[in-house]
């Protein structure tokens, strides 16, 4: 990956930000499919790779003893009979010079270690993980119930490592930049193989093919569909037909873990109905004008209420919404057409940070989550810094099931008109996403023009 500097001084910033303790930072495990043979492809765990580089190496453990400024790196070299399988693979030394990190230790080491810490009363802290396998191994170290081990993690480590990460060097962002580069070409050429009579599937291969001539991989799973309005789909069973309108939003990973994250929506005819482009431009309009707000010391948050607000006065022109918009928007109305947040950090995972609890990320102790509906699924609220990556995506979806349950209690049904609303129960969604990096003056969109407006997508598409 980095330099070894680059890490040496990541893990001395954290020393300096945690204060005294140790440090456990366990890497992931390999994950088995239907066998301990047969496994997912590894990930490694997102963290352990911003302090350590090693990536691509499974079953290693960082302890950093920071009151006796000590580091050590724990994990068994392959054996002989290991390696027929693997081939021949460097020794755990190897993988520790590359990083810095002097000492090393066999896994067998690890626990005699931590026991000793816990005996002199040392703080050990730790990050949460959704890692059932991670869960499990900190559960035997620390002699604590897995069940029990995300009710101990170390806050103070959580805001040293968000602190870290949140602000992107100029290396990590050209990480990102080679992953955007990835997702522009799989947009450009998916953009000449949306037809009719195609099935999903068959686009998402043409993207998988795209990944792995880069040795690259999904940044997360793929949502390439014409159900717009599931906001996670990932279920490429549909035939496209004439009229829909294919929403995908995909990422792709750089050589060194970064994550890209886009989303545009087509329309498959190749053309936008007149019904379509009414509604695509009230997002577009809304992320263009969203970006725009981008630079230093502003709320995320009020950028989102501002995309609401865009979003709310277009859906108003078309006769979905009345009423004052600004009392529209603070009450929550727009949240029926869009009820997730406009975006959320982005760098070694697309959703960056997130394992370590969203409110650390995307909030502080005086910007707190909303309860209501729409901005509480808002991932990034707080105020924006030089070196931030974020996305910005705002969108409009008409999903029957929500419609109907806002009817039946008629609520806020001073600024919905239900019964124009109900006649684009069909319409599916719309989202457009771009990644952003914030500047000192500004913002800077990353990576090569994915094309967005109507005008361009046709003219491209027929």
């Amino acid at each position: 990956m980095f330099s070894e500097e680059t890490f040496i001084k990541r893990r001395d910033l954290l020393k300096d930000k945690v204060k005294s303790g140790i440090i456990l930072l366990p890497g992931n495990d390999i994950s088995p499919m239907d066998a301990f043979a047969n496994c997912y492809p590894f990930r490694q765990n997102d963290s352990f790779i911003y302090f350590t580089g090693l990536n691509k190496v499974e079953k290693l453990t960082l302890i950093i003893d920071i009151d006796n400024n000590k580091e050590i790196l724990f994990g068994d070299d392959l054996t002989v009979e290991d390696q027929i399988w693997t081939g021949a693979m460097p020794s755990v030394s190897t993988y520790a010079q590359q990083c810095g990190i002097k000492t090393v230790k066999k896994i067998s080491e690890l626990k005699p270690i931590i026991d000793n810490f816990r005996k002199q009363n040392r703080t050990i802290h730790f990050l949460p993980s959704c890692r059932s396998e991670t869960l499990i191994n900190l559960a035997q170290l620390l002699d604590i119930p897995a069940h029990e081990i995300n009710k101990n993690i170390s806050k103070r480590l959580i805001r040293a490592v968000v602190a870290l990460r949140e602000i992107k060097s100029e290396e990590e962002v050209t990480e990102i930049v080679k992953a955007h580069d990835i997702s522009h070409e799989i947009y450009s050429t998916l953009i000449h193989s949306i037809k009719p009579g195609f099935y999903e599937r068959e686009l998402n291969g043409k993207i998988e093919n795209i990944l792995a001539s880069h040795n690259s991989s999904c940044s997360f799973p793929t949502i390439l569909t014409i159900k717009g309005k599931t906001f996670h789909n990932s279920d490429y069973c549909n035939l496209l037909k004439k009229g829909d309108l294919l929403l995908l939003d995909s990422g792709a990973k750089s050589p060194c873990s970064y994550a890209s994250d886009i989303t545009r929506t087509y329309p498959v005819s190749g053309k936008f109905t007149d019904k379509q482009k009414d509604i695509y431009n009230i997002v577009l309009k809304a992320q263009i004008k969203s970006i725009e707000k981008i630079k230093p010391n502003v709320l995320y948050k009020d950028i989102h209420l501002h995309a609401a607000t865009v979003i709310a006065e277009g859906l108003k022109n078309l006769g979905l919404m009345k009423g004052n918009i600004e009392d529209a928007v603070s009450a929550g109305a727009h949240a029926l057409f869009f009820p997730h947040g406009l975006g959320h950090m982005l760098g070694i995972e697309d959703h960056d940070m997130e394992s370590l609890g969203e409110d650390y990320v995307g909030y502080t102790e005086s910007i707190k989550r909303s309860s209501q509906f729409g901005l509480a699924a808002l991932r990034l609220a707080k105020e924006l810094k030089p070196g931030f990556v974020l996305t910005a995506e705002p969108g409009i979806y008409f999903i029957p099931n929500l419609i109907d349950k806002w009817q039946s209690e008629n609520k806020l049904s001073d600024f919905i008109n239900y019964d124009k609303v109900n006649e684009y129960r069909d319409f599916e969604g719309i989202r457009i996403e771009d990644d952003i990096l914030v500047t000192d003056r500004g913002y800077k969109i990353l990576g090569k023009s994915i094309p967005k407006d109507v005008s361009e997508i046709e003219s491209i598409m027929q």
